[in-house]
């Protein structure tokens, strides 16, 4: 079977705050897991360079659109990285390549009549002299009452078009703008209204707030929906006498995911290789992002797939909730936010990775504090992994001269391992990552016990032998430790490999045993204690930069 993921494209509008990447960890710890079963895996992503929010940071900054988009692409390539995503290609829409799919698509759909050219109303600002990209127009919800952009409500998740907003206003100037006819082209959304209700009763995979939502605008039935706008940066439509003329950015963003494989394809030598994860034969999608962005990935980009044909829908949605700091909601304009390269200056990736999974907003909103952030690993990470791979590696180390003992491995530990591997794979599969790594952790914790009943300390002097099997069984747990946790803490899997000179190891995901005899490298702690008198430094971090912003 061959694995496509595809996760959410950031903004390159300015650096990731964890309310950003909180959800999107989702996607490589899937990609990791399937890599360890022996699934073929593409996991594609990149950044949005197109976006309102780019030009209006541009603006504000006096600088070029171009400009925003270079410095927090390579920003967000090294947060990443730094926090061991595992992309296979992490691109930008700015790129020609992505461009030329984006324009080929656009003309297939439109030769297949699914996509449309008439004359609409546009929000236009006489001040500014411009036509208002959707971004640009603020007003009032009609469904809801709430402050909403143009194209989305945040309060109540609504798709909106400029015109429908309240109380308009221009979002450069605060005059209120008219309209004015334009030709655009369109997307025959409601006349796959019936395929896209089958395909949403079919389901499998998806998260409650993408069912529940999909359905929602179902019911209230599908309305077409424009794919261009007048705008000054984006990808040109490609059609004679559409000079000014952008492919928007909703649409052409979600096309990423197919042009990065194809990408990725052009780069392994093998132009046709991204079929592979993009026909019906075997093959599994996942999309991970936000609920914010749930229509875009349940509805439109299905519907794009369907008028292209031959192209594999999605299959799992794994649509995140809102992570909230400290009580309130994440916001970049009153600098409340933590932000990720802060962050991992400070603070060890799987300490990141481990909060944002064991606490994040999986199912539900859920909140970021300082406090549960630190305690969390010197509670779970520190003091019952970290605590029970360093108690047992130092003892064999001190004990047996480095050397992993001659003993029998606990038949009851050896088949509770290879059940967590049947168990928590499964979870893995649907999603269910935070059922997954406390499945993990609590066998952790029952390992810990069994070492504190067993007392080796003791064994040592009055049963050797007893001690040796002892040691043989927590040295096997600490090596598929390292397998069963890695798609979840990488860095410190790798660590006890490294510590177990196996860093060479051809491990897959099933149970596996290390041979008496063998030699340890180097012990080394696999994590450190954070002192909590951070908390307190860290939220006096959080309130100063707010009241200075």
């Amino acid at each position: 079977m061959n694995v496509l993921i595809g996760g959410a494209w950031p903004y390159a509008n300015g650096s990731l705050h964890l309310g950003r990447v909180s959800g999107l960890l989702t996607g490589d710890v899937i990609a990791r897991f399937y890599r360890l079963t022996g699934e073929k895996v593409l996991y594609v992503s990149g950044s949005d360079c197109h976006g309102t929010p780019i030009s209006l940071q541009a603006k504000k900054e006096g600088v070029s659109a171009r400009s925003i988009a270079d410095r927090y692409h390579e920003q967000f390539i090294d947060c990443f990285s730094k926090l061991g995503f595992s992309y296979d290609i992490y691109t930008r829409t700015d790129d020609p390549f992505h461009a030329e799919v984006v324009q080929s698509l656009f003309l297939e759909l439109l030769e297949k009549k699914v996509l449309y050219k008439k004359a609409v109303e546009q929000t236009y600002c006489v001040n500014c002299d411009r036509f208002l990209p959707d971004r640009y127009v603020e007003g009032n919800c009609p469904h809801c009452g709430n402050i909403a952009r143009g194209d989305q409500c945040d309060a109540c998740s609504s798709i909106l078009d400029p015109l429908e907003l309240h109380h308009r206003v221009c979002k450069l100037c605060s005059e209120t703008p008219i309209t004015r006819l334009s030709d655009h082209y369109f997307l025959a959304l409601s006349s796959f209204q019936n395929k896209l209700d089958t395909y949403l009763r079919k389901a499998e995979g998806w998260r409650e707030n993408a069912i529940h939502l999909s359905a929602r605008y179902l019911k209230e039935g599908l309305q077409d929906r424009a794919v261009t706008r007048d705008l000054d940066i984006g990808i040109d439509v490609p059609i004679e006498g559409s000079a000014g003329k952008k492919i928007y950015v909703w649409i052409e963003a979600i096309i990423g995911y197919l042009s990065a494989s194809k990408q990725w394809s052009e780069e392994q030598g093998d132009p046709d290789l991204w079929k592979d994860f993009w026909s019906d034969n075997e093959v599994k999608s996942y999309y991970v992002h936000g609920k914010d962005n749930i229509p875009f990935h349940t509805l439109l980009w299905p519907t794009l797939l369907l008028g292209a044909g031959d192209l594999h829908l999605p299959d799992h949605i794994l649509s995140s909730e809102y992570l909230t700091l400290e009580g309130k909601k994440f916001s970049t304009s009153n600098n409340w936010a933590v932000w990720v390269p802060y962050l991992l200056e400070h603070y060890d990736p799987d300490t990141i990775r481990y909060f944002l999974i064991a606490n994040g907003p999986e199912n539900r909103d859920t909140d970021f504090s300082w406090r549960e952030f630190i305690y969390s690993h010197n509670g779970e990470l520190l003091g019952a992994f970290g605590n029970f791979v360093n108690r047992n590696l130092v003892f064999i180390d001190k004990v047996y001269h480095h050397t992993i003992p001659d003993g029998k491995m606990d038949d009851s530990i050896q088949i509770t391992i290879k059940q967590l591997y049947i168990s928590s794979g499964d979870l893995i599969r649907q999603g269910r990552l935070k059922e997954a790594l406390e499945s993990i952790f609590s066998f952790i914790r029952s390992c810990n016990k069994y070492v504190d009943e067993q007392k080796p300390w003791i064994q040592v002097k009055e049963d050797r032998a007893t001690c040796e099997a002892t040691m043989f069984t927590c040295t096997q747990v600490i090596l598929n430790l390292s397998i069963l946790l890695d798609p979840f803490l990488p860095f410190a899997c790798r660590k006890i490999r490294n510590i177990l000179s196996l860093d060479e190891l051809d491990y897959s995901w099933n149970y596996t045993e290390i041979s008496a005899g063998h030699e340890l490298g180097k012990i080394e702690l696999l994590f450190q204690r954070i002192d909590v008198n951070q908390i307190e430094v860290e939220v006096e971090k959080l309130k100063q930069q707010n009241i200075r912003n």
